[in-house]
């Protein structure tokens, strides 16, 4: 029996970074890892029958959910199958000695990472992630940023893309994503209120891009964040 299973690689980097937040400062660090321990595109793992077994029931209610195509409202179960199914397969995956490079075949099975410390290759691109952490809510623009660090625009977006791995802007939606995250889960206040603390004055844009980055809307997140556990509500 042979099944196959595609994943989205920005997904499943998105998903490192989540999960290992406390070792990475940002998400170019969780795709270094993701290089390193998964080098090829494509591995053949054999599980063996009982653990195939196991696994088939998740993998066909995946497949169900995404007869109609993309549905937001069953993201988080979709997400909950696959992480069962990886559970069950990620042990079994190496990475070919053929295929690492110098550098990577120091570890040839996959494990947490390791404790270390990460900078930027810049002092600029540090100083202005810095700037855009310290005040989310600003709007910022690319030449006002560029020219705190005494850099032009395109100085700045090619030194902070090498530091970062995305433009200032995009580095500025992801901390405001973030942000709104921890306000959701730690206050009561609204939607709107929160979109607009952290820099969006357009609630219905804030939830496009919250969408983006974190795979649900707003309201979707807080009720999945906040929902009281079945022992209290029986």
């Amino acid at each position: 029996m042979t099944t196959t299973i595609y994943l989205d690689r920005d997904y499943v980097i998105d998903q490192v970074f989540w999960q290992f937040a406390a070792q990475f400062c940002d998400r170019h660090n969780a795709r270094d890892f993701f290089d390193a321990h998964y080098s090829t595109p494509a591995q053949i793992v054999r599980i063996g029958e009982d653990r195939a077994g196991m696994i088939m029931p998740w993998l066909d209610e995946l497949v169900s959910l995404s007869v109609d195509g993309p549905q937001p409202e069953r993201f988080l179960r979709a997400q909950a199958l696959l992480f069962s199914v990886l559970d069950v397969v990620v042990p079994f995956m190496t990475t070919p000695v053929s295929k690492a490079s110098a550098g990577r075949r120091g570890t040839m099975v996959p494990a947490a990472p390791r404790h270390r410390q990460f900078s930027p290759l810049r002092v600029e691109a540090r100083h202005v992630a810095q700037l855009i952490r310290g005040d989310p809510a600003r709007q910022w623009t690319v030449p006002e940023l560029a020219g705190a660090v005494h850099l032009s625009p395109s100085q700045l977006r090619r030194v902070f893309v090498v530091a970062f791995g995305k433009a200032p802007i995009a580095y500025l939606t992801m901390v405001r994503t973030e942000r709104m995250a921890h306000l959701l889960r730690s206050t009561v206040f609204p939607v709107k209120q929160i979109a607009a603390e952290v820099g969006w004055a357009d609630a219905d844009f804030a939830a496009r891009q919250f969408r983006r980055g974190l795979g649900v809307t707003p309201t979707a997140y807080r009720q999945f964040v906040c929902a009281p556990d079945s022992d209290d509500t029986a």
